[in-house]
């Protein structure tokens, strides 16, 4: 009889003891993130600050903003660093994220060739100046990739009467760094983070990026960036196949989310990219 009683205590308690047991003990998180994160640098200088501080090993999936939230959905991440704020405020709603916090932001740019045909450079915002591209139809190169910069882009084409269709508009598919090289290559435009640009261009070294910015600084342009923790009460067990996830690491995503928003780390970003760009490449939520 006891044994009897004990196999079923061992039966009913060892899954929870174990689903316990590694969201405390495990020492790796999934963080899936916006390509400009990783294709700007920051993100290898993140995770491994948080490695040494923590403990904590951080699986980076670099996707679209978009694709990152799909795969948060499917309950295949612990922690988001996206930027696509009305997406975001819906994955909040439907209560697959714990907690946000927006903590810094950076400018998306547009660039394109150094003779600037479209004249967007004499625009006063980047209304105008998607408007003046669609007019000339000079070549412009999108993401479309459902990324946070994609979706900037489809809201300026819809402030806008221009309807982008046509051989000059081409749709890559790509994460932001590889658009640049291919706006670079067909002498086009394309919509980009300012830190990714920066990293390409022929200043930063990665590339002979063949762009100049021709938009930038305007209020149409800013970018802002979230961290999310995911809601495990969101994701009971729902992937039981080995290779995916069957619950949220909530201990280590939270410990990334409260390491992004500490002083030192805000820091860290404050200063990213001055010494070799001149200037940062992401700035503080209200500074």
């Amino acid at each position: 009889m006891k044994s009897i009683t004990y196999y079923l205590l061992l039966t009913i308690l060892l899954p929870a003891l174990i689903s316990c047991g590694t969201n405390v003990d495990n020492k790796e998180i999934i963080l899936a993130t916006t390509t400009s994160v990783q294709d700007s640098g920051l993100l290898d200088v993140l995770t491994d600050a948080f490695r040494k501080e923590t403990g904590y090993k951080i699986k980076a999936i670099a996707v679209g903003s978009g694709e990152a939230m799909a795969l948060a959905r499917r309950g295949e991440a612990d922690v988001l660093l996206v930027h696509s704020p009305k997406d975001e405020e819906t994955f909040m709603q439907e209560g697959f994220g714990k907690s946000r916090a927006t903590f810094m932001y950076n400018y998306f740019v547009i660039v394109g060739p150094p003779d600037d045909p479209a004249g967007c450079s004499q625009t006063a915002s980047a209304k105008e100046a998607f408007a003046r591209i669609a007019e000339k139809q000079a070549n412009f190169i999108s993401r479309g990739d459902n990324s946070g910069t994609h979706k900037k882009e489809t809201a300026l084409w819809k402030e806008t009467s221009a309807s982008p269709k046509g051989k000059w508009y081409i749709q890559a598919g790509v994460g932001m760094g590889q658009t640049l090289l291919i706006a670079g290559e067909k002498k086009a435009y394309t919509l980009s983070d300012k830190g990714t640009y920066l990293a390409f261009s022929a200043e930063g070294g990665k590339s002979k990026l063949a762009l100049k910015i021709v938009r930038d600084g305007v209020p149409d342009l800013k970018n802002n960036y979230s961290v999310i923790v995911l809601n495990p009460d969101k994701f009971p067990k729902i992937n039981p196949a080995p290779a995916r996830r069957s619950w949220v690491n909530l201990a280590g995503a939270q410990a990334f989310a409260d390491f992004l928003v500490s002083p030192a780390t805000l820091k860290l970003i404050s200063e990213y990219g001055r010494d070799k760009y001149g200037e940062p490449l992401f700035y503080l939520m209200g500074k």
